[in-house]
This record gives C-alpha cells, sequence and structure tokens, in this order.
C-alpha cells in the first residue's frame, strides 16, 4: 500500500510534464495529417536531394508578385548558404503592385514579413498568418485602418492574401512545420512587387517615379534582392523610425 501511495503521485507528474513536439501537436489536426499523408514522402525527397536534415531545417520565403510565384528557400541549421528547393505558384493576387497601406484596398503587402501563425482548421483549407501589419506599415499606412489578416493559404480566391490551391498549401505547411519541429523560431517572409533584378527595377522606377511611397521601399527591397542573390545569405532587416529599412 505504502508504494503505491508513492507511485500514485508520480504517475500524475509524469503525465503533466509530458511534453510534446511542435509537429506532434500539429499532427492532432485532421488536415494536418492528410497534409503528412500526401506530402511528406515529396518533402523528405527534395531535403534530402540537398543533403537537409529534417532536425536541422531553416527555411526562408520569398513572394514576388508579377511572377505569381513563392521560393522557398532551405538549409541545416549549421549551414552558411540557403538553397533553392521549391517554387510555389500563386494562383491568384488582388490589387496591383505596391504596398498595402489602408484596410481593404485588397493589396498584397510588400515588404519584410515572417509567418505569424499557422491555422490548421482555416475556411481556405490551411493557412499561414502573415505579420502584416509590420512595423513600417503601421507609419506608412492609414492609422487605425491598416487591417490585418493576411494569409498565405489554400484555395484560389485572393482580397490580399496569397492563395496558392489547396495542393500546394499542404506541401508549404509541411515544410514549415518541420522548421519550427527542429527549433527554427521565425519563417522569414520577403514580398516583392517582382524579381527586382536592375531591368524591372529600373522599369518600375521610372514608371512610379513621382510615387516616393512605392520608390522608397522598393528600393530598400532591391538592397535585399541584391544581397541574397549574391550571398544566398538571408538578409538582416532593421526598421527604422521614418518606415524605412536598414538592410545588410
Amino acid at each position: 500500500m505504502r508504494l503505491l501511495i508513492i507511485l500514485f503521485p508520480l504517475f500524475f507528474l509524469s503525465s503533466e510534464t509530458t511534453s510534446y513536439s511542435f509537429r506532434e501537436k500539429q499532427m492532432n489536426f485532421t488536415r494536418v495529417r492528410e497534409a503528412y499523408t500526401a506530402k511528406e514522402k515529396i518533402v523528405d525527397k527534395a531535403l534530402a536531394a540537398h543533403s537537409i536534415s529534417h532536425n536541422n531545417l531553416r527555411i526562408y520565403l520569398r513572394a514576388f508578385k508579377t511572377e505569381k510565384k513563392i521560393e522557398l528557400w532551405a538549409k541545416n541549421s549549421f549551414d552558411s548558404i540557403f538553397v533553392l528547393i521549391k517554387e510555389f505558384s500563386i494562383c491568384d493576387l488582388s490589387g496591383s503592385i505596391g504596398p498595402k497601406r489602408r484596410y481593404r484596398d485588397l493589396q498584397v503587402p510588400e515588404g519584410f514579413y515572417h509567418i505569424a501563425k499557422q491555422n490548421p482548421y482555416s475556411k481556405y483549407y490551411l493557412s499561414m498568418q502573415i505579420n502584416y501589419p509590420n512595423a513600417s506599415d503601421s507609419i506608412r499606412g492609414v492609422h487605425g485602418h491598416l487591417g490585418n489578416e493576411i494569409f498565405i493559404h489554400g484555395s484560389c480566391l485572393s482580397s490580399g492574401c496569397i492563395p496558392i490551391t489547396d495542393d500546394k498549401i499542404k506541401e508549404l505547411f509541411v515544410y514549415c512545420i518541420e522548421a519550427y519541429n527542429s527549433g527554427q523560431e521565425e519563417i522569414g517572409l520577403t514580398i516583392f512587387p517582382a524579381q527586382l533584378n536592375d531591368a524591372k527595377y529600373a522599369g518600375l522606377i521610372s514608371r512610379y517615379s513621382k510615387d516616393k511611397d512605392k520608390i522608397s521601399l522598393w528600393a530598400d527591397l532591391k538592397k535585399s534582392y541584391d544581397l541574397f542573390d549574391q550571398t544566398r545569405v538571408q538578409p538582416t532587416v532593421k526598421f527604422l523610425p521614418d518606415g524605412t529599412h536598414k538592410v545588410n
């Protein structure tokens, strides 16, 4: 009896302190399990092709509005540079090029963001919220009317979000879960008006020469674009008081 009395509280202590990985918690949701069933082998194969381990996975996302695509870059936590793993087509985009500055303007944001949370029960199948408005948006947008709730999601309907279809969101969702599960704290996402090679950038600057807001943002995005293309290292970004950025 004395042994039972000792073991009884130890059983509950053990039960209360059981910890689950990020992946295990996500697998409680039906759509996440469906995503793994459909895409886990594809993700495994893509990472293995670049000698990237699930246990050390780090990812970085770049989205291009004109080209309607998201680039998925990945590396091991101990590697210096990212490699391109996959491109996901964006199936629909509302608005036009240029940043989002107010609620209901139907604009897809542009700038430096990260994935704020994953939603395994979205009305668009699966979704990942972007941290819009960021510090720059809060300074340059319409105060009190910035809006929020901007996602990368399934389906093919956009009112400021980035839809990539149910099939593709399954795969991207798995990549993000695996990155968080391996210890990545923040998944960066940079959203560009277009692929900012010198020719396209010059064309945008010429076309929108009188729009100081766009030109200023695009100059910072151009720095980020060039640095990453040269080094394959994710640039660090500091938000400045005037809404511009220091990009290193």
